[in-house]
């Protein structure tokens, strides 16, 4: 296929073995890469932003985390219908329709007079960005042959886990001087830019074809994800009164999450489910999925409490708390591509058994904070666990979708977005939930604001230490995918 040519729906796609990843591929990722960054990096822009965000608009935690809770919640629900998107559209054309969208949403957020509207504007942002995610992800496993994927995949972490990672750094520079809303005005330039540039220089590099869209599985995984999420968010507020109980919205994302499931497993023996769940017959997605999903908890959990924690307990200024941060993100920045290379010569064990230790032991020693804890301690737990990430990430998006059929990568690679972002949104609401619970109980108990804030988040960072162990012992069960389960032929 040419830069010029206009692919038939029935050509099949090339082998990535038989890809010569030259100059149009390259650009192709290059924009790719570029693009995903940007809107990625407002999914944690805000953490820094929420206590003046909760001075400024009168609102609690608990709801002031919704603007990042609802961004990771829409990310999940929209998330699903890009694997059919992928399938039926050229890239071009999604290419548009994401960063439209994303840039609306940008336009919207700065101009939002309140809380409410600000959220919704969030909402508009994640359509785009979740469009982007899994559209990266495809596109790269479709191009690059699999031996240098992880070279790639390193890529692919630095926008993943470093925007997220430097989203506070920003806010806090930006929150230091000028008003919260320039968060988004200092934004939407470099997004329209971002627009105009790959609108002219993106070309078509995937073959669509035809893909039913079953509207009831997609009503079904945003009631599921959603109740699940907005039942842990709910957790935070159980104590107040004539509050919905907590449970009642588990319970129904649950059944439904379970509705959802065998709808897709009836589905997919036509070829026309959502979520392809075929994935999980690979051993190693499925370690790995449930790896992410564990990693996405401690780093968006962990994002929420240190701005609250450096600002409200140890007095630190937006500015600082920004500054404190840097240094992690910088750190998983230039980690991410020289990880890609030892995945694609050692395999994911070498990286993933040190990577998941460093975090689980990061986590637990996060436990012990308090209010007398020394700002530079902050900062060097805060690097280490840096570091681990790096380790981790690359070798978690490489082996999971490395691990399924070549004709499934646009399924693997929503299913993986779907529970990231599922799994941050989870992360954000319980570490904030189980805060506002332990912060509540302490001071009722007679314990001072400051000190019980600490407590709370102890607490917080106690679920995320506890969870990580599983992480650590999954890392020794991911085996290098054969190469010949990505070369499979497209049915």
């Amino acid at each position: 296929m040419t830069a010029n040519a206009s692919p038939s729906a029935a050509e099949p796609l090339q082998s990535p073995a038989d890809i010569d990843l030259g100059p149009r591929n390259r650009l192709v990722i290059a924009i790719l890469l570029i693009s995903t960054f940007v809107v990625i990096l407002n999914e944690t822009i805000m953490s820094v932003a929420l206590p003046r965000l909760m001075a400024d608009l009168n609102v609690s935690a608990a709801a002031a985390q919704w603007l990042t809770t609802a961004f990771l919640l829409t990310m999940a629900v929209v998330i699903p219908v890009t694997g059919f998107l992928i399938q039926r559209m050229n890239t071009r054309p999604i290419f548009i329709l994401a960063m439209s969208t994303f840039s609306f949403g940008t336009f919207c957020a700065a101009l939002a007079p309140g809380l409410e509207l600000l959220v919704v504007a969030r909402v508009v942002q994640a359509i785009g960005t979740a469009i982007m995610l899994p559209l990266l992800m495809t596109t790269v496993m479709t191009l690059v042959p699999p031996a240098s994927r992880g070279k790639v995949m390193g890529n692919i972490s630095i926008v993943i886990s470093v925007a997220p990672a430097i989203g506070p750094t920003i806010s806090g520079i930006i929150l230091n001087y000028l008003d919260w809303r320039w968060m988004f005005i200092l934004v939407l330039p470099i997004a329209l830019a971002t627009l105009f540039f790959g609108a002219r220089l993106i070309q078509n590099v995937t073959t669509p074809r035809y893909a039913p869209l079953d509207v009831l599985s997609v009503i079904l995984s945003a009631i599921g994800f959603g109740g699940l999420v907005y039942g842990l968010s709910a957790i935070g507020e159980a104590h107040s009164e004539g509050g919905i109980p907590s449970w009642l919205p588990l319970a129904i994302g649950a059944v439904t999450l379970v509705v959802f499931i065998f709808r897709q497993l009836s589905l997919q023996r036509q070829d026309k489910a959502l979520l392809d769940l075929r994935t999980f017959h690979s051993r190693t997605f499925i370690i790995c999925v449930t790896m992410m999903a564990i990693m996405m908890i401690a780093l968006f959990g962990t994002i929420i409490l240190l701005p609250i924690y450096t600002q409200n307990v140890l007095g630190l200024d937006t500015l600082q708390t920004g500054l404190l941060l840097l240094p992690g993100g910088l750190i998983m920045g230039l980690l991410a591509p020289f990880v890609g290379r030892l995945y694609d010569r050692y395999g994911p064990a070498p990286l993933l058994i040190p990577g998941t230790i460093i975090v689980s032991a990061v986590l637990w020693a996060l436990t012990l904070v308090s209010e007398r804890t020394p700002v530079t301690t902050v900062l060097i737990g805060h690097m280490i666990i840096s570091l681990g990430l790096a380790l981790v990430f690359t070798p978690l998006f490489t082996a999971s979708l490395s691990a399924v059929p070549r004709h499934l990568y646009s399924h693997g690679s929503a299913i993986l977005s779907t529970i990231q972002q599922v799994a941050g949104a989870a992360g954000v609401a319980l570490f904030v939930a189980l805060m506002t619970l332990q912060a509540g109980n302490l001071m009722a108990s007679g314990v001072a604001e400051i000190p019980a804030l600490a407590g709370g988040i102890r607490v917080g960072f106690l679920c995320g230490a506890i969870a990580s162990v599983f992480a650590v012992i999954a890392a020794f069960m991911v085996k290098r995918p054969a190469e010949e389960v990505s070369l499979e032929p497209l049915h």
